[in-house]
């Protein structure tokens, strides 16, 4: 575990002392019996390899420090000073502080030293309090080293719990991104799949007179028409691409500029806008704004001259369009709107549209996106 700052892991910084001390001790103990100072020398030589390979080869460091505190505490009994139960101290609270030991084998390394450390006391005759202090220091450093086990479990299980989550919140903005793509792709698909449609189906006509008719009048009437449908068609798409750079303009705005549009080129609109305007989501308002172009333009397309009432309620519940126009004369009355396109665009966006009509002289179409 490193700390802020690009400081050293505390627990190198603590080994690294752990070094010093268990030298100091060392070089000022009073032990004279060369066997001492063999478990000394095993002891410190276990250590050493431990604190080289503990970051490296974990399977070989845990054993290496198990041999250096046993030792140590082996040593506490025949040892003429501290030095002994100092090393024991600082080797079981480095053990007990290991993360990579499990909790059943630093208890039983624990249990290990206390045996080691009275057994050894009481073989060699010493006093009750040095066998009750050395084991009191024993279960003292031991349990210092579990405090610092514990503190680093938690914060290596926050910094997965942080990186989980950070992924968490990667994908979630990954999955929205490719909604949001899927999104515009099908809003352009379907401007282009009903504007290129009904421009194909002018473009054969205006062929289809000029070749067998000859009728050039007709033929540049059709071509107009493609021309309009074309020119119609690429203001969708640009509001299609406009919702994915995020400047689309709200629902009531592209409501009045559509309305303007058809009473400047078609005929007589009348708009109402009741209610506050409220907020809805992109894919709502891009599906809301579709469906009021197609009934402007079958309006004027089946209803020629007819005014035509566009209503537009916002409130608590969502949002309501009304678009209602006469009724178009002769057998064909009701007939060719094709909303169909547009229901299953609504219906994506948590929709619902209406259309027919209305029981008197009227058609009517109704598209409505609750909150």
């Amino acid at each position: 575990m490193k700390s802020s700052g690009g400081i050293a892991p505390s627990w190198v910084i603590i080994q690294g002392l752990g070094t010093v001390l268990i030298a100091f001790f060392l070089i000022v103990s009073d032990d004279r019996d060369p066997w001492v100072w063999a478990g000394y020398g095993v002891s410190a030589a276990a250590w050493l390899v431990f604190v080289a390979t503990l970051g490296r080869r974990p399977r070989l460091a845990v054993p290496m420090l198990v041999v250096s505190t046993a030792t140590a505490a082996a040593l506490a009994g025949p040892a003429a000073g501290l030095t002994a139960t100092i090393i024991t101290l600082l080797t079981i609270g480095r053990f007990a502080g290991l993360t990579i030991a499990g909790g059943r084998l630093i208890a039983a390394v624990v249990g290990l030293d206390l045996v080691l450390v009275i057994g050894s006391c009481l073989l060699w005759d010493r006093p009750a309090w040095d066998v009750g202090g050395a084991s009191a220091a024993v279960l003292v450093s031991a349990l210092c080293g579990l405090n610092r086990r514990q503190t680093d479990l938690r914060v290596r299980q926050t910094e997965q719990l942080l990186e989980q989550t950070r992924l968490a919140h990667a994908e979630h903005a990954r999955a929205a991104a490719l909604d949001e793509r899927t999104r515009i792709a099908r809003e352009i698909h379907d401007v282009l799949a009903h504007s290129l449609g009904a421009l194909g189906v002018q473009l054969e006509l205006a062929e289809a007179l000029l070749a067998e008719r000859d009728d050039r009048d007709a033929a540049l009437t059709t071509i107009r028409r493609s021309r309009r449908l074309a020119v119609d068609g690429l203001g969708e798409a640009r509001e299609a691409v406009a919702a994915l750079r995020q400047d689309l303009p709200s629902l009531p705005e592209a409501v009045a500029r559509l309305v303007e549009v058809h009473r400047r080129d078609r005929g007589p609109v009348d708009l109402d806008l009741c209610g506050e305007v409220v907020a809805v989501p992109t894919v709502a308002t891009v599906a809301l704004t579709a469906v009021a172009r197609e009934a402007l333009t079958n309006a004027a397309k089946h209803a020629p001259g007819a005014r035509v009432e566009v209503l537009l309620r916002s409130g608590d519940q969502g949002v309501r369009l009304e678009v209602a126009n006469g009724l178009p004369p002769g057998p064909g009355r009701g007939k060719g709107f094709g909303l169909t396109g547009m229901r299953e665009r609504l219906e994506l966006a948590g929709g619902t549209l209406n259309a027919g009509p209305d029981g008197g002289e009227r058609w009517l179409v109704t598209a409505e996106v609750r909150r």
